[in-house]
């Protein structure tokens, strides 16, 4: 694919690990300029796009907040003048617990990080998009915004809603040149995927084999995904939630 995004810039949130990361190295490796943000300051995603020659820049932002969202895009903007792409990947998974024992403050943080986060994001991102006439977003869903996940109704409640908020951002934008999608990881090795089963690896075993495919998922993989629907190539996929699970959701 060459420097397939060269002059390009792109935004990922919560890209300090995982999938995050991984797909902040993507889009540097096809030439972008990347905005790495993250709640957590921790430069390496940054340190390991400059050491391959590319070009980086950390902004600490909670995406809950606000203001700090409007300065991350400030920032993007001051740095490199433009916004190509996005990827509004930053979530939480919360606490494990069925719905009638899901505490309300469990809810409230889970709800704000991972919906309303996704929505700061698009709010301060599409008006310089649509400034230039041109752009792609695409939101981190999850499986769990395609089918139940039993003990996480925070969790499932926020991922159902940002697919939801995705398609109807994308009929708002797709006559304006910016298309609007969604990825929906199945079970990836990541970070949070870690927290989830403990690290136990019974609990990882059954994950890997409930899906089709029998094994978990790659950050990278993910990635994938989202570059291609930054790239040319998927010029005509508007509000679309992509699996990329491993056939969990097919069964």
């Amino acid at each position: 694919m060459g420097k397939l995004f060269k002059e390009r810039v792109a935004l990922v949130t919560g890209g300090s690990f995982g999938i995050g990361r991984a797909t902040a190295i993507a889009f540097a490796d096809l030439g972008a300029k990347v905005v790495v943000a993250d709640v957590v300051e921790d430069t390496a995603t940054v340190d390991h796009i400059r050491s391959a020659g590319g070009e980086a820049i950390f902004v600490k932002c909670d995406v809950s907040n606000t203001a700090e969202v409007q300065h991350m895009v400030d920032v993007a903007i001051k740095s490199y003048g433009r916004l190509d792409f996005a990827f509004n990947n930053a979530g939480i998974e919360g606490e494990i617990a069925a719905t009638h024992d899901c505490t309300e403050e469990n809810w409230d943080r889970v709800v704000s990080v991972n919906l309303k986060g996704v929505f700061n994001c698009m709010k301060y991102e599409l008006p310089h998009m649509l400034k230039r006439g041109e752009g792609a977003i695409v939101n981190n869903a999850s499986m769990a915004g395609l089918v139940a996940l039993a003990g996480s109704p925070a969790y499932v409640a926020s991922k159902h809603g940002i697919i939801g908020l995705t398609k109807t951002a994308a009929v708002e934008y797709a006559r304006h040149g910016i298309r609007i999608n969604a990825v929906c990881p199945g079970a990836v090795k990541s970070p949070m995927f870690d927290r989830f089963t403990g690290k136990d690896k019974n609990t990882e075993k059954t994950f890997a084999d409930m899906a089709p495919i029998g094994r978990l998922g790659e950050p990278e993989q993910v990635a994938e995904a989202v570059i291609w629907l930054c790239s040319g190539s998927s010029t005509f996929v508007i509000g679309h939630a992509l699996a990329v699970d491993g056939g969990w959701v097919a069964q």
